[in-house]
């Protein structure tokens, strides 16, 4: 039960639409405006869209000629994510004003332990509003957080009142919380998960609640236990400031579908090159190699192999993705190739000690 459980203070930060806004506050004349930062046209891929292209249905990871039909004054703006790298460092830099233990998860978001700060502030949830007040002050953007008892629960609460809103979850409400909370809004239940639970009977958390580890087990296999805990509160995850990198890759979308295997080695070979010299930059190396292949039908079809040794040198990586892409007939034309370096020789670091405080001093929240 939840009441056994240490309890910590988590705070889930996430950006506002980040790449849109950060393209927004560098250009005003894109303030206001509907924008998808990203390619247009028939190969063009949605990266981030703004608050006001959401309106019409835009959203991450659409192709562009289905976001243009959906908002026609859409305008398109190229990524650049050196500025928006430039952008995440200032922001991190805030939350390091507060504590060391910071996980970030991709530019735009992470998790803070403020258990125990360095400002001696015993609520987490203020802490919160300061931080996104310094994000708006000093840099100009807004930032949703999440404040809860572990990770799992601050990151669905961030989400609960975005754009630039916070949503804390105090421990004596974190039961309720969950069984009140829409099956899809799960972090962890993606769409093809949504509807099994469904077919299943599973629409809230509650639904969830009533089903045995058992059952979860048959019918969610592995995840059937992280299910059954997570909608009891239960999520120990750690806020890991030093995170592992475990891969490391590079991928290209082509212009235009390639259909032999003959056509694909010069881009295997360029993508190479960008995977060596990105190992050398973050001086790691690693064993296992993998081909990514995405389809002219958007299928995808991964292939490794995993050498003896540790490898980040351009042409051993270049010749074992060659070896793969001639494993097997491809099955269709191609308009994307990848290649990742797994199983790397990284070190786990040490990092600072995280701190629990009792149930007991579950105010201040």
């Amino acid at each position: 039960m939840i009441d056994d459980l240490p309890i910590r203070k988590i705070i889930h930060v996430d950006m506002d639409a980040f790449y849109a806004s950060v393209e927004q506050m560098d250009n005003p004349n894109l303030k206001g405006k509907p924008i998808a930062v990203g390619g247009g046209g028939k190969r063009g891929v949605v990266s981030a869209a703004s608050y006001e292209a959401r309106k019409f249905g835009v959203k991450s990871a659409m192709s562009g000629n289905l976001a243009a039909k959906l908002c026609p004054e859409l305008i398109f703006v190229r990524p650049n994510f050196e500025r928006y790298s430039e952008i995440s460092k200032k922001i991190r830099r805030i939350f390091y004003d507060y504590t060391d233990l910071v996980e970030p998860l991709s530019l735009d978001e992470a998790y803070l332990d403020v258990t125990k700060n360095k400002k001696g502030n015993p609520s987490a949830s203020l802490i919160a509003k300061e931080i996104r007040e310094r994000i708006f002050n000093e840099i100009g953007l807004t930032a949703s957080a999440g404040i809860s008892i572990n990770k799992f629960i601050a990151k669905v609460a961030s989400d609960y009142n975005k754009p630039n809103g916070q949503k804390t979850v105090n421990p004596e409400d974190v039961l309720e919380f969950l069984e009140q909370l829409d099956i899809r809004k799960f972090y962890g239940v993606g769409k093809v998960t949504a509807e099994k639970m469904y077919q299943l009977g599973i629409f809230t958390g509650l639904d969830l609640k009533q089903k045995s580890l058992d059952y979860l087990d048959a019918h969610f296999g592995k995840s059937g236990r992280y299910y059954y805990d997570v909608v009891r509160g239960i999520h120990n995850s750690e806020v890991k400031p030093n995170r592992i990198r475990k891969s490391l890759a590079a991928e290209r979308t082509f212009s235009e579908n390639l259909s032999s295997e003959v056509f694909m080695l010069e881009k295997l070979d360029q993508i190479a090159d960008e995977v060596s010299r990105r190992l050398t930059k973050s001086k790691v190396a690693g064993k296992t190699v993998t081909l990514k292949i995405k389809y002219s039908d958007f299928t995808l079809q991964t292939r490794s192999k995993t050498l003896v040794y540790y490898i980040s040198d351009k042409s051993i990586i270049f010749d074992t993705a060659k070896d793969l892409l001639y494993q097997e007939k491809l099955s269709n034309s191609v308009r994307l190739l990848g290649i990742s370096l797994s199983n790397l020789n990284t070190e786990t670091k040490a990092k600072p000690k995280q701190d629990s405080v009792s149930v007991q001093l579950k105010f201040g929240f």
